[in-house]
């Protein structure tokens, strides 16, 4: 794959920078600064791969179907990624080409519509824990557990939210392609939200199941699979912090993996924030020798160039 290969984690809510502007039209304006951002890496020689979140944006496709449920049928959580990596995708795509042409650069890019396997037997299918989508009461809540077969859970005196499994990625299905692609020259855009949930079958076919894969595993697993030298995985906060939200809160510039681990081990980042972030970054650089970087999106090319971020080596 040779050198200077860095794969770029957008989460799905940084593309939302205000809760009052979530039109394509804002996200499209959000994509056009991070891709902004990207271009100045490619310039730098970077071969560049990104991937995204669609938290938010699942969320807002499965809203549609509960308002329209009267008239359409619901939607499998496996045709939803499907559907925001392609719209996510376009939304970068359209971004990175303007800014490329703007700039007077001629550079493909590539949006891969990416399956991602799952072990069947993975122990998270027994204890489905991830919320998804809108909140409910609990009468219709209830309906979808009997009508649908949803795992239902009270969230913090909320409401009723569905909760699904959770499993790690085994397998990028797409990979042989992204390969290539990279390889061209391209831009690629792939592995959106985690990848589209999917399990092997005996004869090689593959089956959409209802999970969702957490982002940043799928992000390390390709990053693996490239030999990438830099993973990046930007997020709301311009580094990692220790006791978080405490006097004592302080800024990490850069940690070894052993140290990151020992912090893991404490307790210090957040299971549904902080933590999938670091441990992915660690699994990527132990498995490498390559160095992780965990910050904003506005930060992206001092974040590569080992300038700002929180670093992450041996």
């Amino acid at each position: 794959m040779g050198s200077k290969i860095a794969v770029i984690a957008v989460g799905g809510n940084s593309l939302i920078k205000d809760s009052r502007k979530v039109s394509i039209k804002d996200q499209y304006e959000v994509c056009y600064d991070t891709a902004q951002h990207i271009f100045e890496l490619v310039k730098q020689g970077w071969k560049i791969v990104i991937t995204h979140g669609n938290g938010p944006q699942v969320g807002f496709v499965l809203r549609r179907c509960e308002v329209s449920k009267h008239e359409m049928p619901m939607q499998t959580l496996d045709a939803c990624v499907a559907d925001t990596q392609g719209g996510i995708g376009y939304l970068l795509q359209r971004a990175l080409n303007n800014v490329f042409i703007k700039n007077g650069i001629k550079k493909p890019v590539v949006t891969v519509i990416t399956q991602v396997a799952v072990d069947p037997d993975d122990t998270a299918f027994k204890n489905p824990t991830k919320p998804i989508g809108a909140f409910l009461k609990e009468a219709d809540a209830r309906l979808h557990e009997k009508k649908d077969g949803w795992k239902v859970l009270e969230d913090a005196g909320r409401g009723y939210r569905r909760v699904v499994a959770s499993p790690r990625p085994k397998e990028i299905v797409e990979i042989d392609a992204v390969k290539d692609l990279v390889n061209s020259g391209a831009v690629v855009i792939t592995a959106g939200g985690g990848g589209i949930p999917v399990v092997r079958q005996e004869d090689g076919t593959l089956v959409g199941i209802e999970a969702v894969i957490d982002k940043d595993h799928a992000s390390c697993l390709l990053a693996k699979e490239l030999k990438a030298d830099c993973f990046v995985i930007s997020t709301a906060v311009e580094k990692v912090y220790l006791d978080y939200g405490k006097p004592s809160q302080r800024a990490i510039d850069s940690m070894t993996t052993e140290q990151a681990v020992n912090y893991m081990q404490e307790e210090q980042f957040s299971k549904g924030s902080m933590l999938p972030k670091v441990s992915a970054i660690v699994d990527f650089v132990n498995a490498t020798g390559g160095y992780g970087i965990i910050s904003s999106p506005y930060q992206i090319i001092d974040a590569v160039n080992k300038k700002a971020g929180t670093r992450i080596t041996l």
